[in-house]
């Protein structure tokens, strides 16, 4: 069933072409700090009519403020809500956790799986995994597993971040720093080899940084937007991380970088 985004008193469904032009749309607001109607309506081949819907709804939920024939910036690191975030890029992130699952071996285990809608994705590729205990701080993660498995979820306690569903705070930083897992499975909103790896919060930042930490091994799956994007707050360097599997959209020369820091990257083609 597709998300239904609530707009006024009207649910609209999030359909995967909508979700990938409220995502370009933030994308160009992040770039410039306004955009303009014309200019949005060249681009993503759409009406002006749909665009001020698209843009009407962005700002019904504190992501931009309308202007005479555009639109401006609230904030420049506006994050994407996960039920947007779900519906674009989706054959990519299908193949990327397909990839990332077979990565993790066979036998008893305990993994941690981040939040994010690619990492959702790897859990759904591990329902017939039943020797393995995963622990979450998402409850996306968390759902697709109880819903469709019998492997064991362990849940960390936290605050909800309603634009991710993740659990963060003090107690999610605590559960997870009391653990240790043969694997840790991320996502992040930016990559680079400068600047590892990013995300919009810092308060998420944090429990993935303690997911890393306490990994004897870190897997980290994003799609090829990811890749030269900057966020607020850094998660771990790549020298941390020990694979990475994107798709072959990427930056091949940011990739090439990034295998100098002594990453495994999987390329895999949706």
């Amino acid at each position: 069933m597709s998300p239904v985004i609530s707009s006024g008193s009207q649910p609209l469904v999030a359909s995967a072409k909508r979700s990938s032009r409220l995502t370009a749309i933030l994308s160009a607001l992040a770039d410039g700090g306004v955009v303009s109607l014309t200019e949005l309506t060249d681009t993503l081949g759409a009406s002006p009519a749909t665009i001020r819907r698209d843009l009407a709804l962005l700002e019904s939920q504190g992501f931009l403020t309308r202007t005479h024939g555009g639109a401006q910036s609230t904030d420049l690191n506006a994050e994407l809500p996960v039920r947007y975030r779900d519906a674009t890029e989706r054959d990519a992130k299908i193949a990327i956790a397909r990839k990332a699952a077979e990565l993790i071996p066979r036998g008893r285990q305990a993994i941690a799986i981040g939040g994010g809608s690619t990492a959702a994705e790897v859990a759904r590729n591990l329902t017939a995994r039943t020797e393995l205990t995963i622990v979450t701080n998402s409850l996306t993660t968390a759902y697709e597993l109880a819903s469709r498995s019998k492997v064991k979820v362990v849940m960390t306690g936290g605050v909800i971040r309603p634009s991710s569903f993740e659990l963060v705070g003090t107690l999610a930083e605590g559960a997870l720093n009391a653990i240790n897992v043969a694997m840790t499975v991320i996502g992040a909103d930016g990559i680079t080899a400068a600047n590892g790896l990013t995300t919009f919060d810092d308060t998420e930042a944090r429990a993935n940084r303690s997911m890393v930490t306490h990994a004897g091994r870190v897997v980290v799956v994003a799609d090829s937007t990811k890749f030269g994007e900057v966020r607020l707050a850094r998660v771990a360097d790549l020298s941390e991380v020990s694979d990475l599997v994107t798709d072959d959209g990427a930056d091949p020369q940011e990739l090439a970088r990034i295998e100098r820091l002594g990453v495994r990257v999987h390329v895999v083609k949706p």
